[in-house]
């Protein structure tokens, strides 16, 4: 089979300043979403659901604790070469840097990679949000005969500034590129989409930041060039002396590199008919399986929300949130578009006791809080009387315990924040 022959290699990407204070102890790939797996679980759920089971995931900032998720979540047989193995920037005879960008990185891991067979080597993001059956886009890839394929998403004319924008020509290989064009540039760049794409005014083809290369192009690229980056270099330079295809995808894919992007792919997925749905059994994501008891909820009016194992919930009311695993929130409490991210552990009625004893926050929400556009970091320990109401109201700033992004409020991991303190 064809997907025997994929090596995938998940770009963990740089320190992550933009998903910041959520990468300041952590890694990209490793932060968590929708209250119980972490964003590296996207794209390994992927590669597996594909029956692709040999990826490395490239990283270099703070990778504890993704090496430990991965341990202890993606164990395969003794008997298979199916593996998920962490490569953190490392200095050698060679290279005496770190990662200066996404092709660099595949850069001084070669000698890794290639101590495996492959064909193939698909290149992936560690922080977006999609299913896609890769096994379609390789397969395309072969038929084309192509040396690189680039997975593309078609966006609306306000989006697409954000993104590379390609044209394809009618046998449909890449043409002309262009990285992240004006409003004025953008006529004469429209693609052929589906009609149900054109009726969204989505008629350009965006650069997904998802690649497959052939084995030798790939080894030949990373020995003989000094170009860093791949949606910014290598992709666009191998326009017109390489075959790069392009592979239209039009499912969901949302790029989470940001505060407000992630928090808006959080609350989304709380809606009745979400664009990502968790509860899809045929193509779950994967993650760890943790031993907790069922979330136990007393006196509380629960909307469009959803509540990961291992809560003690007493709010008044709980909607659209996201709360994530050990939570805990005080009676009175009110959360609306809010994610929880949780806890690491559980505190004992002893340690309770000494915390309010010593005036200090226990674990959690506290109670009569009113929270709303807020992400409340690992840890946290909100006092009571709280208040946090994000909004675009709000101006950017970054504080000791909490920062402001885009309108929303992010709550440090491990911040204390106390009785009566008011942000709105």
């Amino acid at each position: 089979m064809i997907n025997k022959q994929v090596l995938s290699i998940i770009l963990g990407g740089g320190q992550g300043t933009r998903l910041s204070p959520l990468t300041d102890r952590r890694s990209k790939p490793a932060v968590s979403i929708a209250g119980k797996y972490r964003l590296v679980d996207i794209p390994i759920s992927n590669c597996i659901h594909c029956d692709i089971k040999r990826m490395f995931v490239l990283t270099q900032f703070n990778s504890a604790s993704l090496n430990r998720h991965i341990k202890d979540t993606y164990q395969f047989s003794s008997f298979s070469n199916a593996f998920v193995d962490v490569l953190a920037a490392e200095q050698t005879p060679e290279n005496k840097t770190w990662f200066q960008g996404t092709a660099d990185a595949v850069r001084q891991s070669m000698h890794h990679l290639l101590n495996h067979e492959f064909e193939y080597a698909m290149i992936l993001s560690g922080d977006q949000l999609y299913r896609m059956d890769f096994n379609k886009m390789l397969e395309e890839h072969i038929e084309k005969k192509a040396d690189i394929s680039v997975a593309t998403i078609p966006v609306s004319a306000k989006d697409a500034s954000a993104f590379g924008i390609l044209k394809m020509d009618d046998e449909g290989y890449i043409s002309t590129f262009t990285e992240k064009p004006s409003l004025d540039k953008l006529p004469g760049w429209e693609s052929e989409v589906s009609t149900e794409m054109k009726a969204e005014g989505r008629e350009y083809l965006a650069s997904m930041g998802i690649y497959i290369f052939n084995k030798q192009l790939l080894t030949d690229l990373m020995a003989n060039t000094d170009m860093i980056d791949f949606g910014k270099e290598i992709i666009p330079q191998s326009i017109g002396v390489h075959k790069v295809s392009a592979y239209q995808y039009e499912g969901y894919w949302t790029d989470i590199g940001t505060i407000p992007s992630f928090f808006e792919a959080n609350i989304g997925l709380t809606e009745d008919l979400p664009k990502f749905d968790l509860f899809d059994t045929s193509n779950n994501v994967l993650t760890r399986p943790r031993i907790l008891p069922p979330s136990k909820i007393s006196g509380t009016i629960l909307n469009q929300s959803m509540i990961a194992d291992g809560c003690i919930i007493a709010a008044k009311e709980i909607k659209d949130s996201v709360i994530g695993i050990r939570s805990r929130i005080g009676r009175d409490s009110v959360i609306e578009k809010t994610y929880m991210i949780g806890n690491n552990g559980y505190q004992t009625l002893e340690e309770i006791d000494d915390d309010r004893n010593n005036g200090k926050p226990i674990l959690g929400v506290g109670e009569r809080c009113h929270i709303s556009h807020t992400i409340l970091d690992k840890d946290c320990r909100i006092g009571n009387d709280v208040i946090l109401q994000g909004g675009d109201h709000l101006e950017d700033v970054s504080k000791e315990t909490y920062v402001i992004q885009g309108g929303i409020i992010v709550i440090r991991r491990r911040a204390i924040i106390p009785d009566g303190f008011v942000i709105k």
